[in-house]
């Protein structure tokens, strides 16, 4: 898929329903048990969180996932175009992320494709940040929107983190 979504920016010019259209056709090769096994994995990697965060960490990260329906079901059309550099940027990241994650048994493929997808539909398809707002973080902290700025509490920290997508992601 990412190489799908590469090949947009060769022309210099990529509107935001191209792109959506790339997403959207990834999405669809996704199917219900995809789905299932990443939640499912969601719960087993929660079994080390504390107790505390735990159930705000599984129900976050499966919304995330099971947010790829908001993909499939975009028929709205966008105006503008994407930022090129911005997306190559985010490719690029997401590529090194799936050659870190190949030495890594327990990752899921699909995880993966719907990682990235959701990634790239909120950052450049709907302009908003990655975690949803409200989405909460460790000591009480969540994603806020504010006066259409978004800020994220755990973006800085994370900025260096090559697993992380916080590089490209809109939140401050």
């Amino acid at each position: 898929m990412l190489g799908k979504v590469k090949s947009l920016t060769f022309h210099g010019e990529t509107t935001r329903n191209e792109l959506l259209d790339v997403l959207r056709e990834d999405a669809e090769n996704l199917n219900f048990n995809d789905i299932v096994r990443c939640s499912l994995r969601i719960q087993e990697e929660a079994e080390c969180i504390h107790t505390s965060y735990k159930k705000n960490y599984i129900k976050a990260e499966t919304e995330l996932v099971i947010r790829i329906r908001d993909v499939k079901n975009d028929n709205l059309q966008y105006s503008g175009h994407v930022d090129i550099e911005e997306l190559n940027t985010a490719i690029d990241l997401l590529k090194e992320q799936e050659k870190m994650k190949e030495d890594m048994e327990e990752v899921d493929p699909a995880f993966l494709r719907i990682y990235s997808i959701i990634s790239l539909y909120t950052t450049f398809i709907k302009e908003e940040p990655i975690h949803q707002v409200g989405t909460p973080f460790p000591g009480g902290f969540q994603v806020k929107k504010e006066n259409n700025r978004y800020t994220c509490p755990v973006k800085k920290n994370n900025e260096d983190n090559p697993l992380a997508v916080c590089p490209f992601c809109i939140a401050e």
